[in-house]
């Protein structure tokens, strides 16, 4: 990480000289953004592979909910209409930038950038725009142009307790100068020993480099690059019975003391150097013609602490849990061996083991030791860090030709061609003390001998007696493949102005490829395996329209409607692509209905929308991977043929009640949820073979968004000082549900075991399948700012901070346990479907931040 951090400041010493003969862009108005959004989302990004990345920033300068939702309820990973990020399409300078395997973007790949970010256009699902058709949550349009930001230098230090503690940045942007050239500069550094949750750390560099240089009226080049790297120790959930026990909400089960030193298992490790070449030519006065190329190299490196025929060694895995022991859930006769004096003296133990600190962390210096021993024996590691690898490469064309047809009437045409190279991989970053590790399939071991080829991961590069390849520390061991992505599509709207009305149409067709390439020969698929896969193709494509009529008096009504086909995702396109090539069965186009009414009304001293929407997808797929205890083995589980509706109400109210003072209202009440329930397919790991069933997902929510939000607060702003005071309050929300507690065979052997899944008539019961949730509530957010204007320049200070009252019960996020409650069918005393593991809002916590800008 130190390598690459030197690496990246030599990149910003060398870049100027290097892009002083680039030219580019021309001066565009685009909206501003409070830096303030950035702020909130920056601090909560996600450090957790289990985390989803929730955050998406949309805006609109005629909707106060969806320019104020982003901001407000970003400390419980609110997203918009509880879509998955996916369908926020994010843009810069026109170019597609979401991520092409999974559709989604990392906003951390733009980390640090504040003052460049500002710069953005929105649309909202049914408004028009000049740089696509419109995504199914909104699109955002990023503008890097050297030219376009504002002039001058800026200088801030904040600190926080958040994620990071510290953070400095430096912004300088020259404006166009006599001759047309425009420079850009940028440099952010964020850091944290600890950051708010114990066991956690943050160190990240951002840079952004750019040159634009005018030809004329005509034309203009811009060239930008940008990157953000960072290492931070990851936040892992745990269940209530953990932070009951630790007497912590933000217990972190990743980390220990080694030698005296915190050390994190789960580290994250990103890098992405972006580049961005922008043309705009001015053909003439009513007509643009707008391309760009897109590159990027992302690097995600995350780490784990894994094991190999030992102990878990994590503190909080269940075995050494109090409820493992004695049956904490009431009398049930089931469970009357698990309720005796003997049980409860073992619950005691295991209390009092929880009581002493040492004990709830890794124990670095034993699994030293145990590998120690081991090795003296010639034997492989029993613990090691491995790291999951995900190297990205992308190249994007887009071009878009901008036409105002007439005073009312404009066109809007483009294309965009888009290709990625993704490679996945997972390397031996840590043997712990070990001397030696085989790359055999481990979870196969005791089906199958540990000489046969069906537990080797790789039988092209097996050791002597089929013992498997040696993996030292840095070498590629479990998995290693590519996937190709490509795709192209060409899109168009056009908006008409007539009298009262505003009418918008918009449509896109398209078509996408993808294929895996894999660099092991698996023993299980010893033909589907290795080489080039198949390659599949799929179409796409979809039209919407919106019809405005302003009814005078301030009053705006909208109807909005639109549909669309989506080739499925390559991140859930595979069967189990760290095995072989396999593409999921029944793999189809997502088909997505959406509809939207609204009405607005602006008035002098109220300003007020309200908007009601629909939105059904068929032909869903999902995909999972994990550990499926009924059946020992390591489980990749596809569920095809999903169909889910989103809808609900949004409402916006602003109150002016003086020049000074406003009351502002903004709120949501929405369902998004399936409708009916799946096939799934799994890969037995032990065995390379697949099982079909039906997994009763029915009526399964979105996860990790309240699906209620509501927000009451006071705005003073005058002379120089912003005052914000926001109550909020959340309810309805989901944990990501377990398929494998819902899988049709798991249901009957509940049914065998405690008879409660079908009642009499063979139905069954909504309480056998009903998905865990978590608790809501109350909190208020305060901030407080002033502006000092000088001589030269001006200063502002501003403090944020989030949940004043200290409400440390809402949940933010989390997920059931993939694990039965009954093993060899005989019950446990721990109940997996009582335990999900959470993660719930931080503490009072808040950000200070001090500016100069001249």
């Amino acid at each position: 990480m130190q390598r690459k951090l030197k690496l990246a400041v030599i990149a910003i010493c060398y870049a100027p000289l290097t892009f002083a003969q680039a030219p580019s862009g021309e001066k565009e108005v685009s909206r501003p953004v409070d830096e303030s959004a950035f702020t909130f989302t920056e601090a909560q990004l996600g450090d957790d592979d289990d985390m989803t990345q929730n955050i998406s920033i949309l805006n609109s300068n005629t909707n106060f909910y969806a320019s104020s939702v982003g901001y407000l309820f970003s400390p419980v990973r609110f997203r918009y209409r509880a879509f998955n990020q996916s369908y926020n399409d994010i843009y810069i300078n026109g170019a597609p930038v979401n991520d092409m395997e999974t559709g989604q973007f990392r906003f951390s790949q733009i980390g640090g950038l504040n003052q460049q970010t500002k710069n953005v256009d929105f649309s909202l699902p049914f408004e028009d725009c000049n740089f696509g058709m419109v995504g199914m949550a909104g699109s955002n349009n990023y503008d890097f142009r050297p030219g376009n930001l504002s002039v001058g230098h800026r200088v801030s230090v904040s600190a926080a307790n958040r994620n990071y503690t510290l953070r400095g940045m430096y912004t300088y942007n020259s404006g166009f100068n006599e001759y047309g050239w425009a420079v850009s500069a940028g440099l952010t550094y964020r850091w944290a020993k600890r950051g708010y949750v114990e066991g956690t750390f943050y160190n990240a560099l951002s840079y952004f480099v750019g040159v634009q240089k005018l030809f004329g009226d005509k034309h203009s080049l811009s060239l930008v690059t940008w990157a953000n790297p960072t290492e931070r120790g990851a936040q892992g959930s745990s269940t209530d019975e953990v932070y009951w026990l630790t007497n912590n909400r933000y217990y972190n089960p990743y980390w220990g003391y080694q030698n005296g030193h915190m050390r994190n298992s789960r580290v994250v490790t990103e890098y992405s150097p972006s580049a961005l070449l922008t043309w705009d030519w001015n053909i003439n006065k009513d007509m643009k013609l707008t391309t760009s190329v897109f590159g990027r190299y992302g690097m995600y490196k995350s780490t784990k602490l894994n094991y190999n025929n030992a102990d878990n060694p994590h503190p909080d895995y269940w075995k050494g849990l109090p409820s493992s022991y004695f049956y904490v859930w009431g009398d049930d006769p089931l469970y009357s061996s698990y309720r005796t004096s003997t049980a409860l003296a073992s619950w005691t133990n295991a209390y009092n083991y929880w009581q002493d600190p040492a004990n709830q962390q890794i124990n670095w210096n034993q699994l030293y030791y145990a590998n120690q021993q081991v090795s003296k024996a010639g034997q492989d590691a029993l613990y090691f860090i491995q790291a999951k690898h995900n190297d990205n490469a992308t190249l994007t064309l887009a071009s878009t030709l901008t036409t105002k047809e007439t005073k009312n009437s404009s066109w809007n045409l483009g294309f965009v061609l888009s290709t990625n190279n993704g490679h996945h991989y997972q390397t031996m970053e840590d043997m712990l003390g070990a001397t030696t590790f085989h790359n055999i399939n481990t979870y196969a071991l005791g089906k199958y001998p540990a000489g046969s080829s069906q537990v080797q991961y790789d039988l092209n590069s097996m050791g002597p007696n089929n013992t498997g390849r040696l993996v030292y520390e840095g070498d590629i061991f479990g998995y290693n493949y590519n996937l190709f992505v490509n795709k192209g599509n060409v899109w168009s709207n056009y908006i008409l102005n007539k009298g009262c009305l505003h009418w918008m149409i918009a449509g896109r067709l398209g078509a996408v490829s993808m294929r895996r390439e894999g660099h092991m020969r698996n023993g299980f698929f010893t033909e589907n395996s290795y080489g080039k896969g198949g390659t599949a193709r799929f179409g796409e494509g979809g039209a919407k329209t919106s019809l405005s009529i302003n009814a005078g008096g301030g009053h705006t009504f909208m109807l909005g409607v639109g549909y669309q086909w989506n080739a499925p995702k390559a991140s859930t396109a595979f069967a189990s692509p760290e095995m072989n090539n396999d593409f999921v069965l029944n793999l189809k186009n997502e088909h997505v209905l959406s509809s939207e009414v609204g009405y607005q009304y602006d008035g002098s001293w109220l300003h007020a929308n309200l908007n009601a929407y629909y939105s059904r997808l068929d032909h869903v797929t999902e995909w999972q991977n994990f550990y499926f205890d009924d059946i020992n083995s390591f489980s990749y589980v596809s569920m095809t043929g999903i169909q889910k509706e989103y809808y609900g109400v949004e409402l916006g109210l602003k109150f002016k009640l003086s020049s000074a003072f406003d009351i502002n209202a903004i709120g949501t009440l929405s369902q998004a949820k399936n409708i009916n329930n799946a096939r799934a397919r799994y890969l037995i790991s032990t065995e390379g073979t697949y099982t079909d069933e039906t997994v009763y997902n029915k009526d399964m929510h979105e996860a990790g968004t309240p699906l209620t939000a509501l927000s009451l607060g006071v705005s003073y702003h005058q002379g120089g000082w912003f005052v914000d005071l926001n109550g909020n309050y959340y309810d309805r929300i989901y944990l990501s549900y377990s398929p494998c507690f819902r899988y049709e065979s798991s249901l009957k052997k509940r049914q065998n075991i405690y008879g409660d899944v079908y009642d009499n008539d063979g139905n069954l019961r909504k309480s056998a399948v009903q998905q865990s949730q978590g608790k809501g509530g109350f909190m208020l957010d305060a901030s407080i700012g002033r502006l000092i204007r000088l001589k030269k320049g001006q200063i502002s200070v501003n403090l944020s901070v989030t949940n004043v009252l200290n409400n440390r019960d809402i949940v933010t996020g989390g997920y059931e346990q993939s694990r039965s409650d009954y093993s060899n069918d005989k019950v446990r005393a721990y109940q997996f479907s009582k335990n999900p593991k959470k993660f719930y809002a931080f503490g009072p916590n808040g950000l200070l931040n001090i500016a100069y800008k001249f």
